[in-house]
């Protein structure tokens, strides 16, 4: 399993430990007692999010810091990530729980997402970000090259933002307040505060998704336009 996904990512790990988590659904590691990839998931967001920025940055000269937020959230927005994964075959390779298996977790949308971010963690702990920005460039070359051409749709979050560092000079902070159901079918409760203060909750199957529904909220409060969806 870890020489398939080695052939697929181009890229051979020092450490294949790190691989394995990354693969590692949270119900198989608490059926095993093994740590699952949620960890390396949150850096590979980030990660993922610095290398496209510094690309975007690259590739647009004259383009202005909203344009290019709106273009970042475009190319980083679950729907590509998740059809990237897909088209990787990475969530055949994850290790699931036999719930997590049962209820047809392995076709979830959110796993693919995950998986992807958890593996572009594990290559920039491997390798540092040498290793990752080329990896994560080319895994996403068709999303660049395609997608960003045309000024994407705006989404909530980036409406939202928008506003937020307009009129206050700060950026919206998404908090998980709540989290229920079993590991391979939870729901997300988030919401999002400017300078202590909270505009609105969402909630979703994913903390991304749950996140977008707050910004919806927040807009919907604000009266603000953007898409709604």
């Amino acid at each position: 399993m870890l020489a398939r996904a080695e052939s697929i990512l181009g890229y051979a790990f020092q450490d294949r430990a790190l691989l394995e988590r990354a693969l590692t659904h949270s119900s198989y590691a608490g059926e095993h007692r093994t740590q699952s990839y949620e960890r390396l998931e949150f850096l590979g967001d980030s990660v993922l999010g610095f290398v496209i920025a510094e690309e975007l940055f690259r590739r647009f000269p004259k383009a202005p810091e909203g344009e290019l937020t709106k273009r970042k959230i475009a190319a980083v927005s679950g729907e590509n990530l998740s059809a990237v994964s897909d088209s990787l075959g990475l969530s055949e390779l994850v290790a699931l729980g036999k719930g997590e298996r049962a209820s047809g977790g392995r076709s979830r949308k959110s796993l693919a997402e995950n998986v992807l971010e958890a593996v572009f963690g594990a290559v920039y702990l491997d390798g540092g970000i040498d290793a990752a920005r080329p990896l994560i460039l080319r895994v996403l070359a068709g999303v660049l090259d395609a997608g960003l051409v045309a000024a994407p749709a705006e989404d909530p979050k980036s409406v939202l933002q928008e506003h937020t560092q307009a009129t206050l000079g700060m950026l919206p902070n998404y908090v998980v307040t709540g989290a229920e159901g079993e590991p391979h079918d939870r729901t997300f409760t988030v919401e999002v505060l400017v300078a202590g203060q909270s505009l609105g909750h969402g909630i979703g199957r994913s903390k991304k998704e749950a996140e977008k529904a707050a910004a919806t909220a927040a807009i919907q409060a604000l009266e603000l336009k953007g898409d709604k969806r």
